[in-house]
């Protein structure tokens, strides 16, 4: 997760972190989803500095000598907040939390210096404590010892930092000097203190069981802020699909993340009714229009037809889900934008469902399904979707009969789900 966006950081094609736009699509839209089936987080707030209310645990604050804590006003926020200052030989002022039930830590923030918030952590690994640090720099990620470091940025204005101790302690241990991200096991047992270090003032204190809408905005305004000017979200990182294609070079366009960006933007904007949200939807349209070859995302298949890659690879390579992904976004955003607005949204759809129609006996085996076509562009055996990836396969054919009662689609589903539970096409 950068801790300076917001969003999630991706480690899996290289431990270095990158951003990859179909994970910051499908974090916001997993958080709007869980928001409206959850109850409500259960909470706890250790800080407010405006007043005591019930259900506050307003615990002191720990403060060594030559530190200070203490409750000023601001004026652009209207109410009371704390103001720290600690010397940079200093071990800082803590709060004791003592929280061993939930492990999403929200606080509001503004930095006069530069300084860091920090979590102490107790783990389930013999009970022993990692401590998380929030810094006031740009490293996106570092883990000494037992200390995780992640960079929030300078902080110079307020601004609210909401974590998941749970993945930022798990991502941090799992780092490495190798290609991948080393899966670990550890968990947070309980939150034992947060620590502040620096000059700069700090309110809100609270520790979360969820923090579902925050997750989505964080997830849409990084959107917003990251869209190129032709519309797309490059992915800056370089991407192998396989033996016969060529690699996708940093800066490429995926269909499947331009069609969750818009999934994710479309909502945000019925949500809150900013048109930032939907003319960033609108504009994600464009490399839809452009051909792989062109930085574009549009293949043809046997001169016929269009089809969104969610990796445009050099030859086509035809990813079913990735396609689907990118229809389901058109769609929602041509009903959200309405007739004017989402004409070029609804023509690209309604083209992508025709070759979707055509091209689905394609990615049929008989007693499964195919992930992508590579076996007819390349000449190589069929790359057969894992159960996963099939069971991926029909939620996006339900979904799509919901919305178009195609009989295909019913046809289709009825024989996919069949094969989970062994069916088979007949034989001679």
């Amino acid at each position: 997760m950068s801790v300076s966006k917001s969003v999630p950081l991706s480690t899996q094609w290289g431990p270095q972190g990158y951003f990859y736009p179909i994970q910051i699509a499908q974090y916001g839209l997993s958080h709007y989803s869980k928001n409206l089936t959850e109850r409500p987080p259960h909470s706890e707030v250790y800080e407010i500095a405006e007043k005591r209310d019930k259900g506050t645990r307003q615990n002191d604050w720990i403060i060594p000598k030559g530190c200070t804590v203490s409750t000023v006003f601001d004026k652009t926020r209207s109410s009371n907040v704390k103001q720290f200052t600690t010397p940079e030989s200093s071990d800082g002022v803590y709060l004791m939390l003592g929280n061993a039930r939930d492990f999403i830590i929200s606080f509001d923030i503004k930095f006069l210096t530069n300084g860091s918030i920090s979590v102490i952590l107790e783990t389930t690994e013999k009970n022993q404590l990692f401590t998380i640090h929030y810094v006031t720099n740009t490293q996106l990620i570092a883990f000494k010892d037992k200390d995780i470091y992640y960079g929030i940025g300078p902080r110079t204005s307020w601004s609210t930092l909401t974590r998941d101790l749970v993945t930022d302690l798990k991502k941090g241990v799992g780092l490495s000097n190798t290609k991948a991200v080393k899966q670990t096991k550890i968990m947070p047992k309980k939150v034992i203190k947060l620590v502040a270090k620096g000059k700069g003032f700090i309110d809100n204190i609270t520790i979360a069981t969820t923090a579902h809408m925050p997750a989505f905005f964080a997830a849409s305004d990084w959107l917003v802020r990251n869209q190129d000017e032709k519309g797309g979200w490059p992915i800056m990182v370089t991407r192998k699909l396989g033996e016969g294609f060529k690699s996708l070079e940093p800066g490429w366009y995926s269909a499947m993340a331009q069609g969750q960006a818009m999934s994710t933007l479309v909502r945000a904007y019925l949500l809150t009714k900013e048109q930032v949200y939907l003319n960033s939807a609108l504009r994600a349209v464009v490399p839809y229009t452009l051909k792989s070859e062109d930085h574009g995302v549009k293949a043809v298949f046997m001169n016929k037809y269009d089809w969104y890659e969610e990796y445009p690879t050099v030859p086509s390579s035809f990813v079913l889900n990735g396609f689907i992904y990118s229809l389901l976004g058109l769609y929602d955003l041509k009903e959200t934008a309405g007739e004017k607005l989402g004409q070029e949204a609804k023509k690209l759809y309604e083209r992508g469902m025709d070759s979707l129609k055509a091209m689905l006996p394609l990615y049929d085996t008989g007693s499964g399904t195919i992930y992508d076509l590579r076996h007819f562009m390349l000449g190589t055996a069929p790359n057969l979707a894992r159960w996963d990836y099939h069971t991926t396969h029909i939620n996006q054919l339900q979904l799509l009969s919901t919305v178009d009662d195609a009989p295909i689609f019913k046809e289709f589903l009825k024989r996919w789900k069949s094969y989970l539970k062994g069916g088979r096409a007949k034989h001679n």
